[in-house]
């Protein structure tokens, strides 16, 4: 994966994904800060922070929250956002989080929502965020999972990366644990929580989607029934894509 396929991918979902229900909902962002161990006066960071959804939410909880994200679009996005909230504590800046220019020990915490999936060898993402973290800090991972059954992850992804070419590879619960044991952390709590997004919309924001969706919805056909992190039902009212969302809460030691 290039870093320039993923600069291009969310420069064109730079606005789609701020406003996206699935990227505001209570499941996906208000537990996920509901979880974050934080307390008044610590320094945060907010790794692959895209529009900054997760700094903003974070933010009157702390005492500062510092973003990074690779793509400069979705960095401005997140600066305009928090302007227009009238968030002064929060601040954002372009930044790969795989190779973070930040000093060893320099946050009291820090977060990633929904980035791991999009980079090849994830590990290092967590084991930069242990190290920009001081001694007893939390890093808190939340990203949508897919089966430990790998004919039921390889038709998973192949879907995924027809919508959005800047997707590498979803994980299961049991390999995101993995992934803090050999950065050194110590995992805290643990949930997989149920969500549920609306289809045509989730097809329309990647910008493989559109051109795909005959592909799409052949390869849908072909695995009936499918695994619960990964299915497309149709609710009456549209269709809906139904995925498990793993939230990781680790401490250093």
């Amino acid at each position: 994966m290039e870093p320039d396929q993923v600069v291009r991918e969310f420069t064109h979902q730079s606005e789609s994904f701020n406003r996206a229900p699935v990227m505001r909902s209570a499941d996906t962002l208000g537990r996920l800060v509901d979880l974050i161990p934080a307390a008044p006066g610590e320094r945060w960071l907010d790794a692959a922070c895209g529009p900054g959804l997760v700094a903003r939410g974070l933010a009157p909880r702390v005492g500062e929250v510092h973003g990074v994200d690779m793509t400069p679009a979705m960095v401005e996005v997140a600066r305009r956002e928090a302007a227009a909230e009238g968030i002064g504590n929060a601040t954002f800046s372009v930044g790969d989080a795989t190779a973070l220019d930040v000093a060893d020990a320099a946050f009291d915490g820090a977060v990633t929502r929904f980035s791991l999936h999009h980079i090849p060898v994830p590990g290092r993402v967590v084991e930069e965020l242990a190290r920009v973290v001081r001694p007893g800090g939390a890093i808190v991972v939340g990203d949508h999972v897919t089966s430990p059954d790998g004919g039921e992850a390889a038709w998973h992804e192949e879907i995924e990366r027809l919508r959005d070419p800047s997707h590498w590879a979803c994980l299961p619960p049991a390999r995101l644990r993995a992934l803090g044991e050999r950065a050194g952390l110590v995992l805290e709590r643990e949930e997989e929580i149920p969500i549920s997004i609306d289809f045509e919309e989730w097809i329309a924001r990647g910008s493989g989607g559109p051109g795909s969706a005959g592909l799409i919805a052949r390869a849908l056909a072909e695995r009936v029934p499918a695994p619960d992190v990964f299915r497309v039902v149709d609710r009456g009212d549209g269709r809906r894509l139904e995925l498990r969302y793993w939230i990781g809460v680790w401490r250093r030691a």
